[in-house]
């Protein structure tokens, strides 16, 4: 069987992005694949291009699958005391949350990536935001990211 390749011209993005931080800058494109508000689910894939732009500082607090359709997934896990651990997710790779435990910053590798992440939520919240001082500044729901993507 030959290998599949994802298309994402066949997809809509939406252009996210963000320098208001001075410790990184958020840049990146989003494309929703579907969602079903009942069942708490959101399918997703993120576009990151080489230019070493991020998704916004987050944790996950819902059951999230993760996985890297094309390119690199470059991790920066934000641990207590100013500590910070590096991973790395390649294409083809898969990974399974519960919830994070730390929050994280991530982007593409120096070719970019395609990233699909599955969203399983039982309360709507999905992520919470950080600020540069770690503090939560918002709880990302399933309502938001749904009223996003009808609004775009």
């Amino acid at each position: 069987m030959p290998p599949s390749r994802l298309d994402p011209d066949q997809y809509r993005w939406i252009h996210v992005f963000d320098d208001s931080s001075p410790l990184y800058t958020v840049d990146h494109e989003q494309t929703v694949l579907g969602y079903d508000r009942d069942a708490g689910t959101f399918d997703m894939i993120l576009r990151f291009k080489g230019n070493g732009g991020h998704c916004n500082r987050h944790r996950h607090v819902t059951t999230t699958t993760v996985l890297v359709l094309e390119g690199e997934q470059h991790l920066t896990d934000l641990l207590p005391g100013g500590e910070t651990r590096q991973k790395v997710r390649r294409a083809g790779e898969h990974h399974l949350t519960p919830g994070d435990v730390h929050p994280h910053m991530e982007r593409g590798g120096q070719d970019g990536a395609l990233i699909f992440y599955g969203h399983h939520t039982t309360d709507g919240r999905m992520y919470e935001l950080l600020d540069d001082d770690l503090n939560v500044v918002h709880t990302v729901t399933l309502g938001e990211m749904i009223e996003t993507w009808e609004n775009a």
